[in-house]
């Protein structure tokens, strides 16, 4: 006997029965509910004093008997939809309503948020007898993403149900043939920007750069929405009619993604992706995809490796959750998988974290005997996609990778940097490294420890900033931040303002002025001079020209 699901409490057995009695009769595959039925669920509501409603598959099968309140039904879990795009569930929510009131706003939410091929609130008139019927369905692209038809007789609905959800479904299809198409092997997604309390706001700068993390990661960014709160919340991050209207959003843009730009904890993530049926993915995970997509050597893909098992270990569990239900106990089958997956994991980032230990000790020996040599090193700093890597082939005529595109530089790079004006020592390395970013994943920063401590052996560090970027004070603040965890906010350094033609001459000036910063363009030679001297001057005052090594 198939249960009856909801808010059973305090029924008795007989109304029980009365229910289940629901699950014997069937309904016509063109009608929305049959007349008998209406009647039968208004006679089992009004003796119940609550709200009674049935799921409804297309071949006319109740497959789900609910019951409420006086006010609400409290829908089962009708489990993830797997149709394609353009697709309804295949199930109506046909529910009672003891007032005689038009579809309320949970009920519109529900036939949202599950898809619903429609949803029907019968009106309970005295004695029990059906009154009117308001139905509601959804329709593409429009918002609200429903359409609410005029109260009819429910003993005499006259809608022909399957033509409807035939034509729904083929308007709906149309719609998505007619969304702008993704480039080759993107994803469609969603971009969620949060922020709490004293925290502000998510402005310009902070949306303009998730979407450059989602364009490099390949995510085609359909709309970016934003939320404020308080605080986080504890199950979802945000709130829940945020998360109402991603899903309404996602349904209408065909959306397959949701990006958060933040850090959701492992049950978060779960909650997020089981209440909108997207692939959810925070920040770090984002942010670990792009240095994926960009590793090229094989100490690089080591780092990236270990940064992304660190991160996926919390959050190891397998998705498919048919053992449990057997109710196999704690040492059952699927507990055993897991474990044989966690423990793989954790063997593996010992065996990583060995390797990076062996190249941070080569590099260690790499710096000594560059050291030995007593070579002055000045290295590159800055926001990623400031245009270091364009800067360091300027002025070492060289051809690294340099793309106007985030963390397109992993690894890094010594040259020797030439044509230095005096006071300059006869042989300068210059560094290539790694961009930083606002809130750099902990993970990241540890599994590059070994690429980071390059710095460590730095003179001089280049601080190259973005001059055209409207955020660029918030980069400066990110990037001295980072500085002071490696504990090199004390090294000497020379600002340098990037892109400067792009910017008029007055804020090049303000900007020289108020950053203590040499201006340049790094696809002008002709600027790049006052830098080279900048870079002499900040190596003498590191260390006097006569104690560096002769060439």
């Amino acid at each position: 006997m198939r249960e009856v699901t909801g808010n059973t409490t305090g029924l008795a057995p007989a109304q029980l029965r009365l229910l289940e009695r629901i699950y014997r009769r069937r309904v016509a595959p063109s009608d929305v509910v049959g007349p008998e039925l209406a009647a039968f669920l208004c006679e089992c509501s009004a003796e119940l004093g609550r709200q009674v409603g049935i799921l409804v598959d297309r071949r006319g099968q109740v497959e789900h008997v609910v019951v409420g309140d006086a006010t609400r039904l409290f829908l089962p879990d009708v489990g993830r939809l797997r149709a394609a795009r353009g697709r309804f569930r295949g199930l109506r929510l046909v529910h009672t309503h003891l007032r005689g009131e038009p579809l309320t706003r949970d009920d519109l939410t529900d036939l949202a948020l599950l898809r619903l091929d429609l949803v029907c609130a019968i009106g309970v008139g005295p004695g029990g007898q059906p009154g009117e019927a308001h139905i509601g369905h959804l329709v593409p692209v429009e918002s609200p993403p429903w359409q609410v038809l005029a109260p009819r007789p429910a003993r005499a609905l006259e809608l022909d149900f399957l033509q409807l959800i035939r034509n729904l479904e083929a308007e709906f299809a149309r719609v998505e043939s007619t969304l702008a198409p993704t480039d080759q092997g993107k994803d469609r997604g969603l971009v969620l920007v949060p922020s709490f309390g004293r925290q502000r706001k998510a402005d310009e700068g902070r949306v303009a750069e998730i979407a450059e993390l989602c364009r490099s990661a390949g995510v085609q960014v359909l709309e970016v929405l934003t939320q404020h709160r308080d605080e986080p919340d504890a199950r979802y991050l945000i709130g829940k009619g945020k998360l109402e209207q991603v899903v309404l959003r996602a349904m209408q843009l065909g959306a397959e993604v949701l990006v958060i730009d933040a850090d959701l904890t492992p049950s978060q993530a779960r909650a997020v992706g089981a209440a909108t049926e997207l692939r959810v993915i925070d920040r770090t995970m984002l942010i670990l995809d792009i240095f994926a997509r960009r590793a090229r050597s094989a100490d690089g893909k080591l780092q990236v490796e270990l940064a992304q098992l660190r991160y996926s270990l919390p959050r190891l569990v397998h998705k498919d959750d048919r053992l449990s239900r057997l109710g196999v106990g704690r040492q059952g089958p699927g507990e055993t998988a897991l474990e044989i997956d966690r423990r793989r994991a954790r063997e593996r980032i010992r065996r990583l974290e060995q390797r990076i230990d062996d190249i941070s000790r080569h590099r260690v020996v790499q710096r000594a005997q560059r050291a030995h040599r007593d070579l002055p090193v000045v290295s590159i700093v800055g926001y990623t996609n400031a245009g270091k890597s364009t800067l360091f082939n300027a002025l070492t005529d060289s051809d690294v990778v340099a793309k106007d595109q985030m963390f397109s530089t992993l690894d890094p790079t010594n040259r020797r940097l030439p044509r230095l004006p005096p006071p300059a020592p006869p042989v300068v390395l210059l560094s290539d490294t790694v961009g930083f970013i606002r809130d750099l994943p902990p993970d990241l920063a540890r599994a590059f420890r070994a690429t980071l401590e390059e710095l460590d052996e730095s003179d001089v560090l280049l601080h190259v900033v973005d001059g055209s970027d409207p955020d660029h004070e918030q980069h400066i603040s990110a990037v001295t931040r980072i500085l002071h965890e490696l504990s090199l906010a004390e090294r000497p350094r020379v600002v340098v303002v990037n892109k400067g033609d792009r910017l008029p001459e007055m804020e090049r000036m303000r900007l020289a002025r108020e950053l203590g910063a040499v201006v340049v363009s790094a696809q002008d030679p002709d600027s790049l001079p006052p830098l080279r001297q900048a870079i002499a001057d900040a190596l003498d005052r590191a260390r006097p020209v006569t104690s560096w090594a002769s060439p």
